[in-house]
C-alpha cells in the first residue's frame, strides 16, 4: 500500500466521502471499458504505446541481424520491406507521440490543478481509436500484407501498380483512421490548460512542461490535415484510379511529397518537443533550483513550433526543385536551431547554477544532452544543400535521425517513466537497476547509431535488406547489430525495474523527490478526484511556494472543495481567474461503442465491403448523435459534455 497525504485540513470527513463516491468507480468489468479518468487512460497509453514500441524494436533486432553479415538470407527482401516499413510507422506514429500524450494525459489535469480533462468521452475516445488503429496496422504483418514501401510511402513505389495487394492500402487507411485520435487528443489538450487552470495560475506561472504540450497540440492541428490529405488521395489514386499522383494525367508526383513533409517536419518536432517538457519538469528536482531562463524557453518552445512549419523543403533537396527555394529553407533550417539551442543553454545554466542529485531521471536527462546535441550537430549539416545531396538516402541519415529521435524523444522518455512512476504507481524503483538500464540503454545507443555515420560516409544507402562484402562495410554492420543488442538488454532492464517496482518496490511517499509541481502535493497514486482541494496558484513553483501549499489546506472554502458533484473549477484563459465551476460527464460506454464502429468501417474499406463500410458510417453516425444529445439535467448548468 502506498504511503499518502494525511485529508487536507479544508476538506472535511464527509466532503471527502462524498468526492470519493462522485469521482471514483467501482472494479468492474464494465468500469473498465467505460473509464474516462484521464489517469487511467494515460496509463493505458504508455503501456499501450509501449507495447508497439517493443513489437517496433524487435522488427529492428530483426533487421540487424540480418544486417550483421554480408549476404545474409536469414530475411526475405519482401519479409525485410514489411519489417523495416513497419518500424517506422511504429515508432513514429504508435509510440512516440502516443507515448507521450500517455505523459500529457496523466499529468496536465494534475500539474494545472484539475480533476479531469476538458473533454473525459473525448479522452477515452481518442484512446480506444489509438489502440484499435494499431492492432489495425500491425495485424496485416502476420498475413504478410503489412505496408511494405517505408514509413514516408513516397510515390510512385506505392501506387497500385508498382506495390499491388493491400499493403499499403493498410497504411494509408491505418494512419487515416489513427489521425482520428491524434487530432482529438490534441483539442483536448488545448482546451484543458487554456481554461481548467488552477486560480492564479496565468500564463507566466504554467509548467513547461503544459507548454510544451499545448504548443505540441497546436503543431498537430496545423501539421495533420496535410498527412490525412495525402493518405486519402493515396487511397484513392490505388482503389478508385483517380490520378492525383500521376504526371500521365496531370498530377504530381511531388505533390505527395511537399505535402508528407510539410507534416513531417513539424512531426519531428511534434515528438520532441513534449520530451524537452520532460526535462525541463524532471530537472528542477534533481538541481534544487527552478529551471534558468523560464520566459526563454517558453519563447523558444513557440519559435520552434512555428518555424518547423517552414523547413519541408530540406527533406526534398535532391528532387530538383528551384535551386533559389534551397536557400529559404536552407536558412531556416539553420535558424530552428537558435532556439533549441536556448533550451540547452538554460538546462546547463540551471545545473550549473543547482545541486546536483545524481538519481537514475537526472542520469538520463545527461544522457540525452549528450545524445542530443550530437543529433542537432549532424542536423545542421544538413542544412547545407550541397552536404545533404551527398548523402541523401545513406546511413547518415539513419544515424543522424536516430540521434535525434532516441536522443531527444526516449531518453526523456525513461527520465520521465522514473521520475513518475512513484506517483503513477505508489512505488519505488530499484535505483541500482535503473543505473544498470541507464549505462546500457546508453552505451548500446552509441555503439548502434554512431558507426552508421561512418558506412554512410562510406557509400552504404538505406533501405537495402543486404549487401556485398567488397565495400568494407561488413564490420561496422557488425557492430551496429552488437550494439542493438545491447541497447535491447538495457530496454529490457527498465521493463524489468518497471514490473519490479510495480510488484516489490518501496510504497511513494507523495513527494518523494520534492518536485515544484502541483502534481507531487497530490497522493501517490492520486484519488479519483485528483485534489481534495483545488489549489490556489501563487507561483511558478506551487509546491515550493508556502501560499500557494496554504490553499489547499486549512482555510479553503467549499468553492475549492466542490463536494456536491463531479465538478471543477473553470478559468479565464490568460491570468486563470475564477469564472465557474462545470459538470464532468461521468464514465461511458459511447467512446468504445464509437471506436469499434470506426474499426469496422475502416475493416471494411480495406477488404473492399462497401455495403458493411456504409452501415458502420450509419452506426458512428448514430452513436455522435446518441453521444451529443443533451442529457437532462434541469436541476444543473450543461457545463463540459464531451
Amino acid at each position: 500500500m502506498s504511503t499518502t497525504a494525511a485529508p487536507a485540513p479544508g476538506a472535511s470527513r464527509e466532503e471527502l466521502a462524498a468526492l470519493e463516491e462522485h469521482w471514483g468507480e467501482r472494479p468492474s468489468l464494465r468500469s473498465w471499458f467505460s473509464t474516462v479518468d484521464h489517469k487511467r487512460i494515460g496509463r493505458r497509453y504508455l503501456v499501450t504505446a509501449g507495447f508497439f514500441f517493443v513489437l517496433a524494436g524487435l522488427s529492428a533486432l530483426a533487421m540487424r541481424t540480418q544486417l550483421a553479415r554480408p549476404e545474409s538470407r536469414l530475411l526475405s527482401p519482401q519479409e525485410y520491406n514489411q519489417l523495416f516499413t513497419m518500424h517506422g510507422t511504429a515508432m513514429i506514429f504508435l509510440f512516440a507521440t502516443p507515448m507521450l500524450f500517455g505523459f500529457g494525459n496523466f499529468l496536465v489535469p494534475l500539474m494545472i490543478g484539475s480533476r479531469d480533462m476538458a473533454f473525459p468521452k473525448l479522452n477515452a475516445l481518442g484512446y480506444w481509436v489509438f489502440l484499435f488503429s494499431g492492432l489495425f496496422m500491425w495485424a496485416s504483418l502476420p498475413f504478410g500484407a503489412a505496408p511494405n514501401a517505408g514509413w514516408f510511402a513516397y510515390v510512385p513505389l506505392t501506387e497500385e501498380q508498382n506495390t499491388p495487394g493491400l499493403h499499403m492500402d493498410v497504411y494509408s487507411l491505418g494512419l487515416l483512421f489513427l489521425g482520428i485520435a491524434t487530432a482529438a487528443g490534441s483539442i483536448n489538450f488545448i482546451v484543458t490548460a487554456l481554461k481548467l487552470r488552477a486560480p492564479g495560475m496565468s500564463l507566466n506561472r504554467v509548467p513547461l512542461f503544459v507548454w510544451a504540450i499545448v504548443a505540441t497540440a497546436f503543431m498537430v492541428i496545423f501539421a495533420l490535415p496535410a498527412l490525412n490529405l495525402d493518405n486519402a488521395m493515396l487511397f484513392l489514386d490505388r482503389r478508385f484510379g483517380t490520378h492525383f499522383f500521376d504526371p500521365g494525367a496531370a498530377g504530381n508526383v511531388l505533390l505527395w511529397q511537399h505535402l508528407f513533409w510539410i507534416f513531417g517536419h513539424p512531426d519531428v518536432y511534434i515528438i520532441v518537443m513534449p520530451a524537452l517538457g520532460i526535462v525541463s519538469a524532471v530537472l528542477p528536482a534533481f538541481t534544487r533550483r527552478g529551471v534558468v531562463g523560464y520566459a526563454l524557453i517558453v519563447l523558444a518552445i513557440v519559435s520552434i513550433a512555428i518555424i518547423s512549419f517552414g523547413v519541408w523543403v530540406h527533406h526534398m533537396f535532391a528532387t530538383g526543385l528551384p535551386r533559389l527555394s534551397y536557400s529559404f529553407f536552407s536558412a531556416a533550417s539553420t535558424i530552428i536551431t537558435i532556439p533549441s539551442g536556448i533550451q540547452i543553454f538554460a538546462w546547463l545554466a540551471t545545473m550549473a547554477l543547482g545541486r546536483l542529485v545524481l538519481k537514475v531521471p537526472m542520469l538520463f536527462l545527461i544522457g540525452f544532452i549528450v545524445t542530443f546535441v550530437l543529433g542537432g550537430f549532424t542536423g545542421t549539416m544538413f542544412a547545407l544543400t550541397a552536404f545533404d545531396q551527398q548523402v541523401t538516402d545513406s546511413y547518415f541519415v539513419v544515424a543522424h535521425f536516430h540521434y535525434v529521435l532516441i536522443g531527444g524523444a526516449v531518453f526523456p522518455m525513461l527520465a520521465g517513466i522514473y521520475y513518475w512512476l512513484p506517483k503513477i504507481t505508489g512505488r519505488m524503483y530499484h535505483e541500482g537497476l535503473g543505473r544498470w538500464a541507464f549505462w546500457l540503454v546508453f552505451a548500446g545507443m552509441h555503439v548502434t547509431f554512431f558507426p552508421m555515420h561512418l558506412y554512410g560516409l562510406f557509400g552504404m544507402p538505406r533501405r537495402v535488406y543486404t549487401y556485398r562484402s567488397e565495400p568494407g562495410w561488413d564490420g561496422w554492420n557488425l557492430v551496429s547489430t552488437a550494439g542493438s543488442y545491447l541497447l535491447a538488454i538495457g530496454l529490457l532492464l527498465v521493463l524489468i525495474g518497471v514490473v519490479h517496482a510495480i510488484r516489490r518496490g518501496r510504497p511513494a511517499s507523495p513527494d518523494p523527490w520534492e518536485g515544484d509541481s502541483l502534481e507531487w502535493s497530490t497522493d501517490s497514486p492520486p484519488k479519483p478526484y485528483n485534489f481534495p482541494v483545488l489549489p490556489q496558484v501563487h507561483s511558478v513553483h506551487p509546491t515550493w511556494d508556502e501560499a500557494s501549499r496554504e490553499s489547499m489546506g486549512g482555510g479553503a472554502t467549499g468553492d475549492r472543495i466542490l463536494a456536491d458533484g463531479r465538478r471543477t473549477l473553470l478559468t479565464s484563459e490568460l491570468d486563470g481567474r475564477r469564472e465557474r465551476a462545470v459538470e464532468m460527464p461521468e464514465s461511458s460506454l459511447q467512446p468504445l461503442v464509437l471506436a469499434l464502429a470506426m474499426l469496422v468501417f475502416f475493416t471494411a474499406m480495406l477488404v473492399a465491403w462497401y455495403p458493411v463500410a456504409a452501415v458502420a458510417a450509419v452506426a458512428v453516425a448514430v452513436t455522435i448523435a446518441v453521444w451529443l444529445w443533451p442529457p437532462r439535467r434541469p436541476d444543473r448548468e450543461l457545463g463540459v459534455r464531451a
